[in-house]
């Protein structure tokens, strides 16, 4: 069993999987976060500026065609955040002026 331990953690090492484990586990939390933030705090302030005034149930009917707008909207919005943060975070590590691909 020496072997096989041996080349698994040479495969955690080289696949820097461990640190991978802990961004996947921060990606959950924050985006737990940001939900909330959404659904709590930003789209209760937007909630007067919707007809109907229910956001989450908020809709455009077409003819026979119905549009979730309001769930959709939300979605939406906590992308638009997760995005922006993780943005911040590559710019904050990297420490460089614009984030490029490498």
């Amino acid at each position: 069993m020496g072997k096989f331990s041996r080349e698994f953690k040479e495969f955690l090492n080289e696949y820097k999987i461990i640190g991978l484990a802990v961004a996947f586990i921060m990606g959950v939390a924050i985006t737990a976060v940001v939900t909330s933030l959404v659904n709590n705090i930003i789209m209760p302030i937007i909630t007067p500026f919707i007809p109907g005034g229910a956001w989450q149930t908020a809709t455009v009917k077409l003819g026979s065609i119905v549009l979730g707008l309001g769930a959709f909207g939300g979605a939406l919005l906590n992308f638009i955040i997760i995005a922006l943060v993780v943005f911040m975070i590559a710019k904050m590590v990297l420490k460089e002026d614009k984030v490029t691909k490498k």
